[in-house]
């Protein structure tokens, strides 16, 4: 669980940007040096797309790197990745990149993809007590992500 794009639950069906949304999440795995959901977080805590996501758009993104790098890494190479990272995750999967537009970003080859600073999530399916519920939330209120 965290690395299923939203789609999976809802549709049942996978496709690339599937993998994309994956990738993503891995991406900010490194970058944080977090999981993508921790069985431990507190009840309520968001998953680590979404909170990274709420750092990026208050402008506090780096806030979520890796404690244990002790701010010892190159600022722009870290930012790619985190932006990067957002970008593949997105949950709409239209919005997702190409593994290659994500690729040339990562290596400098293509600038840095705008990312909207608010976003609307769509309804989402939430694993709890083996039912299943759904839930409307945007960047700022809590994001709920499967157990």
């Amino acid at each position: 669980m965290g690395y299923l794009a939203p789609e999976c639950f809802t549709s049942s069906k996978a496709r690339k940007e599937s993998d994309i949304y994956s990738f993503g999440v891995v991406a900010l795995e490194i970058a944080c040096g977090r999981r993508a959901v921790e069985h431990t977080e507190e009840e309520g805590k968001e998953g680590l797309v979404a909170w990274v996501a709420q750092l990026y758009a208050n402008g506090r993104h780096f806030e979520a790197v890796d404690s244990t790098l002790n701010m010892d890494f190159d600022e722009q190479q870290l930012e790619r990745l985190m932006v990067v990272g957002l970008w593949c995750s997105n949950l709409d999967h239209n919005v997702r990149p190409s593994i290659r537009k994500a690729i040339n970003v990562l290596n400098f080859d293509s600038p840095l993809p705008e990312l909207q600073t608010r976003i609307t999530m769509p309804a989402y399916a939430v694993l709890s007590d083996q039912s299943i519920e759904t839930s409307h939330a945007s960047l700022g209120s809590t994001i709920f992500l499967p157990r």
